[in-house]
């Protein structure tokens, strides 16, 4: 693994916090240049400087990943500044928990600018210069709630499954240009994303899923999960395990987790606040 993220230019969305952070961390200490984009300045700046002190290569710089011609810019600075960008991690993402009844369209519309077109925007700017140079990896964050129905966060869930049918069709079309395409679809982690996401018209306080968030993965151990799967170029990174065995199960028998997502959506509605 050293060897191959090695010098590479690397691009990471989200990277100063959870889960981004964690990659660029990773990467720095394998040897890439790191560039270390978010929206929270001060963030970026403090993970580039972490890898900077510890001996690797990086940079910051602000993205609003949901303005397009901002992720042209950090693409063609980048550029500029070193030659050609190997790497581009499109890790940025939120999430929100709340019945469709009880969200308005803006709720929709940050979900799906940030984790849908934010995507976009980032791939499809790396892609067309990946082009020109003659090669290239793109890396899209999906999720298991882009492969398996999940009620309560169907915005966030409708944003993955258009990240998982973007990412499958770029990579099939990227190949004879020689750009590689990786979805990275894992189960729950252990992030600070879970804190901010905003729980719409339900106690919270009620819910299990934040009393048990801390028995899921971290962003360390996932970074190298996903780093280990971004090497072997694999088309699709599902971990865990029981992600991966939900996947299939839902595959071949989907009608078994209709009692389980009965379950969750039942559970959900005993603490929804009647306005």
């Amino acid at each position: 693994m050293m060897d191959y993220y090695k010098g590479k230019i690397a691009i990471v969305t989200g990277g100063a916090s959870g889960l981004g952070r964690s990659l660029c961390l990773a990467l720095g200490a394998r040897g890439a240049q790191v560039v270390v984009v978010d929206i929270d300045q001060e963030g970026a700046q403090l993970a580039a400087d972490t890898i900077n002190q510890a001996g690797g290569k990086a940079i910051f710089a602000y993205l609003d990943v949901t303005v397009y011609e901002n992720a042209q810019r950090i693409v063609q600075d980048i550029i500029n500044k070193f030659g050609r960008i190997d790497l581009m991690i499109n890790n940025a993402g939120t999430a929100l928990h709340g019945e469709t009844r009880d969200l308005t369209v803006k709720h929709w519309e940050n979900v799906m600018d940030i984790n849908l077109m934010g995507v976009i925007y980032g791939a499809i700017s790396a892609y067309n210069a990946m082009g020109k140079q003659g090669g290239g990896q793109i890396v899209n964050m999906g999720s298991l709630a882009g492969l398996i129905p999940v009620p309560k966060e169907i915005p966030y869930c409708t944003s993955k499954w258009a990240v998982v049918g973007f990412s499958n069709s770029l990579r099939v079309e990227g190949h004879d240009l020689g750009i590689k395409v990786n979805l990275v679809c894992p189960g729950i982690m252990h992030t600070p994303i879970h804190d901010k996401t905003p729980w719409v018209n339900v106690d919270k306080e009620k819910q299990v899923q934040p009393k048990v968030m801390k028995y899921f993965m971290g962003p360390e151990q996932a970074a190298k999960r996903i780093l280990a799967g971004v090497e072997k170029n694999r088309g699709i990174i599902i971990f865990p395990f029981y992600a991966r065995l939900c996947w299939w199960i839902y595959r071949f028998t989907p009608f078994l987790f209709q009692f389980i997502f009965n379950k969750i959506i039942r559970d959900f509605r005993k603490t929804r606040i009647v306005r």
